[in-house]
């Protein structure tokens, strides 16, 4: 049996989702979670690595298992077994086809800024804060260059491994809630600090510091060197995925501006052995 579940969690106090030998990680604590209650070693795959201190919205991942639980008692049981800073919001049984990862069409990221004066001290590891005055609307003129399939070399870290640096953007959408500057973006698939190098450059962007076609130049060059700073993982939420319609798995409302021809990210074989097709943050 599969089941599939939705996973939120602060990731202030993690080395990221992927189980390491030492640091803490989101993986190993789910994993530990699920197999106290299932009653055996459970291996959990999710749809996206998140890095160091990057949060979740609602990540999704997969176990097999043999044992006999209702929906509920996976629920409660692996929520129980789970810290304070993870959360399990939703289990679902779903067909051994489903793979979190390689069955996605798409994958969501959010990016909050603080925009005011003062430091949060409150959201002070779950916010990126920023100071200087900042126009969201210059910030989704510049993100418009990035729309479309293109090589995003200059948007990706130096050390990136994936084999290929083309992916597809979805959208990206800049909005202002009161003090708050969010971006949320969308692509196939993402590569090694993408969305956070993308937000440098919106950062530079809205505070007057580079006009909107800075992005596109950038996008040109294919050199990471043109680009602006990384962004910090403070703001960054692995916010959501898209799977086909046959799963049965709701999707983010913010994912129903995906176009219809969205797809699976059918790149180089070895981008999905290396990265597991994973979110942004994927190797640090």
């Amino acid at each position: 049996m599969r089941i599939a579940l939705g996973i939120e969690y602060d990731g202030s106090a993690f080395s990221g989702w992927q189980w390491q030998d030492g640091p803490r990680s989101v993986q190993a604590c789910v994993e530990a979670a699920v197999s106290k209650v299932a009653d055996h070693p459970a291996s959990v795959i999710c749809a996206g690595r998140t890095d160091t201190g990057v949060h979740a919205l609602e990540q999704v991942a997969h176990f097999d298992t043999d044992a006999k639980r209702e929906l509920r008692g996976w629920l409660m049981g692996i929520n129980t077994a789970l810290p304070e800073d993870v959360r399990v919001l939703w289990a679902k049984p779903v067909d051994d086809r489903f793979h979190a990862r390689y069955s996605a069409i798409a994958r969501f990221y959010r990016y909050v800024i603080l925009n005011r004066p003062v430091r949060s001290a409150l959201e002070r590891r779950r916010v990126t804060w920023v100071y200087h005055p900042m126009d969201e609307a210059r910030m989704q003129l510049a993100a418009e260059h990035l729309i479309g399939e293109h090589d995003f070399s200059a948007y990706r870290a130096l050390g990136c491994q994936s084999k290929s640096p083309r992916r597809r953007m979805y959208f990206i959408h800049v909005y202002r809630r009161e003090d708050r500057v969010i971006v949320d973006i969308s692509a196939n698939a993402f590569l090694h600090h993408m969305v956070r190098n993308i937000v440098g450059v919106l950062i530079a962007v809205g505070i007057g510091k580079q006009e909107p076609e800075w992005a596109k130049a950038v996008l040109e060059s294919r050199d990471r060197s043109q680009g602006g700073v990384t962004a910090p993982p403070d703001g960054l939420y692995f916010g959501g995925v898209a799977y086909p319609a046959e799963f049965g798995l709701a999707r983010h409302p913010v994912l129903d501006r995906l176009p219809a021809d969205a797809c699976r990210y059918t790149g180089d074989p070895a981008d999905s052995v290396l990265h597991e097709l994973a979110g942004e943050e994927v190797v640090e």
